[in-house]
């Protein structure tokens, strides 16, 4: 019996292990082609004979002259402030919701938590032609600033229900003792919760920069002059001219642009992860 299960858990393992090794190729096959391709000048990436995994002549070329670049260096100023905007309003609009909604039991609190979580479900395709008319309405069409006041509807629903998950799990005992010494709403949400449910703040506050810094949809609609354009746009707009395609660049630039997301997620991955376990199974 024991031998049996032994063999059993061995050929689980191996099979952990297999799937593993094919999700691990399958994720990083992409990103390791763009490297390559970054690292090769335009005619070794367009001739017949060349091997697309290998590079005969190495260069940082295509770095070199993106950073040089005016135009870039506005895409990536855009992306910095419009995702930094957006960062500090979803978080204290959500932070706020989520402290409401999960310690301040009012009627109704339940049906609508559920509903702030079933609005982030809503695809972009179908939101960017009303927000067009809204924000045409408002004379921001062509304006980055446009997109901090769009953004915040992907980022606050999903940002929101992190946080009820962690808000929920803190014992009810430390707010009920703080109410008793006089505390106010307010003052128990700095003073107690914040500290308490930080991994949360931290997995919310990730969810929220990777949401702004790598939206596509609503830039590509609203933007479309150099000057107001971020990354994600900038990139495909400035280096794909009718049918020339400036791969070498193209491959830099979005290897660039990944890296802050990249960056974070290697520090704070432990945070992001307990905070989405923490809002999955409380609430």
């Amino acid at each position: 019996m024991t031998a049996s299960l032994s063999r059993q858990r061995r050929w689980a393992l191996w099979g952990a292990y297999a799937a593993l090794g094919v999700f691990v190729v399958m994720f990083l096959v992409p990103p390791v082609y763009m490297l390559i391709t970054s690292l090769k000048t335009s005619a070794e990436i367009s001739g017949q004979n060349t091997n697309p995994w290998l590079i005969a002549h190495p260069t940082l070329a295509n770095y070199t002259e993106l950073l040089r670049d005016a135009d870039f260096q506005v895409f990536f100023w855009n992306s910095t402030k419009v995702t930094v905007s957006v960062v500090a309003l979803s978080m204290a609009i959500s932070v706020l919701a989520a402290f409401a909604l999960a310690r301040m039991r009012f009627w109704g609190s339940g049906a609508l938590a559920t509903g702030v979580f079933l609005t982030y479900l809503i695809p972009d395709s179908l939101l960017f032609i009303p927000f067009f008319k809204i924000i045409g309405k408002l004379g921001l069409i062509n304006n980055a600033w446009a997109m901090v006041l769009v953004y915040p509807t992907l980022a606050v629903p999903f940002c929101t229900w992190i946080m009820i998950g962690y808000f929920a799990s803190v014992p009810k005992e430390l707010d009920e003792a703080a109410l008793i010494d006089g505390a106010s709403w307010l003052q128990i949400l700095f003073k107690v919760f914040i500290p308490v449910a930080m991994p949360g703040i931290i997995a919310a506050t990730i969810f929220a920069f990777t949401v702004s810094w790598g939206q596509f949809i609503y830039p590509l609609a609203y933007l479309y002059s150099s000057d107001q354009m971020v990354l994600t746009v900038g990139i495909i707009s400035d280096l794909i001219r009718a049918d020339v395609f400036q791969w070498g660049k193209i491959m830099a630039g979005s290897l660039m642009a990944a890296a802050p997301p990249v960056v974070i997620y290697a520090f704070l991955m432990d945070y992001y992860i307990s905070g989405l376990t923490a809002g999955a199974t409380k609430g």
